[in-house]
């Protein structure tokens, strides 16, 4: 039953409280994150046309980091330029739709990443372990298919996630703890039972947290194995090449995740999850064109075809 009564008037916009507990850092902050903003959006467009224009990158490796960098631009524009906007204000409203059209971009992007991820461990495992049969356990049908999946699964569970916070009432305080639209400072605002919201949050953090974690830890337990019998030392060096960028980005997305998110709802701590969200959608779109970029010889090679004046 709603708790919303005659006394009570549902909320048509929440405040955005981003980091205006420390207003002698405001410009610093400001200035940080959209350096970081601009250096995110720049390295991904730069990989995506890189990818798209060069024919010797059209391999399912290339394809998936393709679908990363977009992953990457939807992550950090969705909250963004919202988020310096409020930088420079001393309030930082947000209207009720756009609060919930926040959170399902978000929340899309990020938890598509990490079931991306997942399968770029194993296409890295397929390519190491099994590379005779490569061709076809990556075939173009079965990576359109995983990169597919990836999308829509993750569509249809931030939609469940969004639905779910739409029925919830909210009729004051209207004070977001963090820097965008999240789920659990917004539960916390409900003032409407949120078990169900809850057993969503559990239910979604051991498929995309831990499960997706173990699935990536399995196909590098079996790709370390693999790499350790290879007997020349060229060959070990080669191949781990292969896996090393991502195998780095891996480690620095799963720690911004496990240090906020997967914790219950009811120990939610505002300053962590604001630090972690830095680390997922300003952090980590910004480091990981430069991660793939500086340690791949070919999308350098094809940035310098494209781009004829970063030869020098």
């Amino acid at each position: 039953m709603s708790m919303l009564t005659t006394n009570q008037t549902p909320v048509t916009e929440f405040i955005l409280q981003g980091f205006s507990e420390h207003p002698e850092s405001q410009l610093l902050l400001f200035s940080c994150f959209f350096s970081l903003y601009s250096v995110a959006l720049t390295g991904n467009v730069l990989i995506i046309l890189a990818i798209t224009c060069n024919p010797a990158l059209h391999t399912p490796m290339y394809f998936l980091l393709l679908n990363l960098a977009t992953m990457d631009i939807i992550c950090t524009s969705s909250i963004m330029p919202k988020a310096l906007k409020g930088l420079m204000s001393e309030r930082n409203p947000i209207s009720y739709g756009g609060c919930m059209a926040q959170l399902y971009f978000l929340t899309w992007s990020a938890s598509s990443e990490l079931l991306l991820l997942t399968v770029m461990a194993y296409d890295r495992y397929a390519a190491i372990c099994h590379p005779l049969h490569y061709s076809s356990l990556m075939s173009t049908a079965v990576c359109g298919a995983l990169a597919a999946g990836v999308w829509g699964l993750c569509a249809v569970n931030t939609a469940i996630h969004t639905g779910l916070m739409t029925r919830l009432d909210f009729c004051g305080p209207n004070l977001i703890t963090h820097f965008f639209c999240e789920v659990p400072p917004l539960l916390l605002l409900s003032c409407s039972s949120t078990y169900v919201n809850s057993v969503m949050i559990v239910l979604a953090d051991a498929f995309y947290g831990i499960f997706n974690f173990l699935m990536t830890i399995v196909s590098y337990g079996f790709i370390i194995s693999s790499i350790l019998k290879m007997r020349t030392a060229e060959g070990k060096r080669k191949a781990f090449s292969t896996c090393s960028s991502h195998l780095l980005v891996v480690c620095m997305y799963y720690t911004a995740v496990f240090y906020a998110y997967i914790s219950p709802v009811s120990s939610y701590s505002a300053e962590k999850s604001k630090v972690a969200g830095v680390l997922y959608t300003m952090l980590s779109p910004t480091l990981n064109p430069l991660i793939y970029t500086l340690r791949n010889k070919e999308v350098k090679a094809a940035l310098r075809k494209l781009f004829p004046f970063l030869r020098n």
